[in-house]
């Protein structure tokens, strides 16, 4: 039991249509800072996963007959509620997740914000009206919500992941099924409760907790009563669900695997540009989607980018997250330590040189050394594959042009960012990336006002903005005569 002010967010059971739901069979959730059991979590597969989304559908014409003043209102305190509770809400992330607290509390206040946007988004879901093309017709476009949406959820962002989606949803009259990983559902689990006490109706949002993720995915994409799901994951899985909903031609957003380029110009700050790549590549342990993977910097300034990077990374603190000091918490699991240290290995045999860092802190613990390494070449793993973890690779490179298409030689188009202060430069970098997102002199990209996503094979629709809000949209055009 972790120690919260708030002992009702501590919730292990299922929430389905406005009650709380046990089980004999349970999932432990560890504290991977720790190896220690937190909690032991309802263990539900497709049976539930079906109750959930027939709440959901149940409910569907009530919630999307309120008012958008209504639903905003339940919105606007849900999203207090969640600022009101913030340090519990926090706690809970680091301890099922590891993330420090410093950062815990940011991703709380990030998620909230998704809250408040769309909840005042519900009152601005504008129509049209189109100029006739005979005199006695008079055309108009509706928007109206979709229907029944699911998502299903990573462990890394517990909070944030489901209410950039879920926010969306409900303001724009859908009702909602929730899966979230098997590794963080407490943090899930504490959403619905302070939905509950914001007043939002039994099976307007559902969460459903289990470890059999395949099965319950399955059923989301093959339910017809499901139209629209979200998904934060994989690529590969992401495939996936696109081709098992297809028989349902289920609305879909994908925001898939990311392969992000972090290029410093020769003329770029680069004491900033340090600092920028400390939060794109060490935020959350560099288990963020949108973590910077390859660094391309120019050869005039790669030795003393790499002495100041060097020196910047050999002062991050690593250890459990729940120390206020601590910058660096645990790798998620096993799997997950073992591919940055395969892609370390990978690189070390192909000439590569470690300038800091490198190794795991001990061989039954899951923290690894923040690590940056040099003399990289394109052969080396982590050029084709996501890292996920605190491994930072430098490699050199001469020209725009080449630095450009080395940016672009990949499936994934999801996240980028560059450093310059030539305005003809900045331009034509941030037309040329093939990425969703481009960061211009910054290393922070997420904003709850602007669209995230990516392109490629990097996902399909945007979370966040307004083009968030109509991805839960279907359009109707009438033709009235009169």
């Amino acid at each position: 039991m972790l120690n919260l002010n708030n002992k009702n967010l501590f919730k292990t059971d299922a929430y389905i249509d406005g009650k709380w739901i046990s089980s004999t069979n349970v999932t432990p959730v560890i504290n991977p800072a720790t190896n220690q059991k937190i909690a032991d979590v309802a263990d539900f597969s497709v049976e539930h996963a079906r109750l959930g989304i027939d709440a959901a559908y149940k409910s569907q014409d009530n919630w999307k007959n309120k008012t958008a003043l209504e639903r905003c209102e339940i919105l606007l305190k849900w999203y207090v509620l969640l600022l009101e509770n913030r340090e519990d809400l926090a706690q809970i992330i680091t301890a099922e997740m590891g993330k420090p607290i410093v950062e815990a509390r940011g991703e709380v206040t990030y998620g909230a914000s998704f809250i408040r946007w769309f909840a005042e988004e519900a009152r601005r879901v504008y129509g049209e009206t189109i100029p006739g093309h005979m005199p006695d017709k008079r055309l108009i476009v509706l928007k109206q919500p979709i229907g029944v949406a699911a998502s299903i959820t990573p462990w890394n962002f517990p909070i944030a992941m489901i209410t950039r989606k879920v926010a969306p949803a409900l303001a724009a009259g859908c009702t909602f099924v929730a899966r979230p990983s098997e590794l963080t559902p407490l943090s899930a689990l504490a959403l619905a409760e302070l939905g509950e006490q914001a007043g939002i109706p039994a099976g307007v949002f559902n969460v459903v907790t289990g470890a059999d993720a395949a099965a319950i995915g399955l059923e989301f994409c093959k339910n017809k009563m499901v139209r629209k799901l979200s998904f934060t994951g994989s690529t590969r899985v992401g495939s996936l669900l696109m081709a098992q909903s297809a028989e349902s031609v289920k609305k879909l957003s994908l925001e898939l695997g990311g392969n992000a380029p972090f290029i410093v110009f020769d003329d770029a700050d680069i004491e900033k540009a340090v600092d920028g790549l400390l939060i794109a590549k060490f935020r959350n342990s560099g288990q963020t989607c949108v973590c910077a993977n390859r660094i391309y910097v120019q050869d005039g300034i790669y030795d003393a980018f790499a002495e100041k990077l060097t020196v910047a990374v050999s002062n991050l603190k690593t250890g459990d997250g729940v120390d206020e000091s601590t910058h660096i918490g645990p790798l998620i699991n096993e799997a997950g330590l073992s591919k940055v240290e395969t892609q370390l290995t990978d690189a070390l045999a192909k000439g590569a040189k470690v300038k800091t860092g490198g190794e795991r802190i001990a061989p039954d613990q899951l923290f690894f050394q923040p690590t940056v390494i040099t003399d990289i070449s394109n052969d080396m793993l982590f050029t084709h594959e996501e890292t996920f973890g605190p491994l930072a690779p430098l490699y050199k490179f001469k020209t725009d042009d080449e630095v450009i298409a080395l940016a672009n030689d990949t499936d994934f188009g999801l996240a980028s960012y560059f450093y310059s202060k030539d305005l003809s430069r900045v331009w034509k970098v941030m037309e040329q990336l093939e990425y969703g997102m481009v960061g211009v002199n910054t290393g922070l990209i997420s904003s709850t006002e602007a669209p995230f996503g990516g392109i490629k094979h990097s996902g399909l629709g945007r979370e966040g903005s307004h083009f968030g809000l109509e991805e839960y949209l279907e359009l109707k055009y009438v033709c009235l005569s009169v």
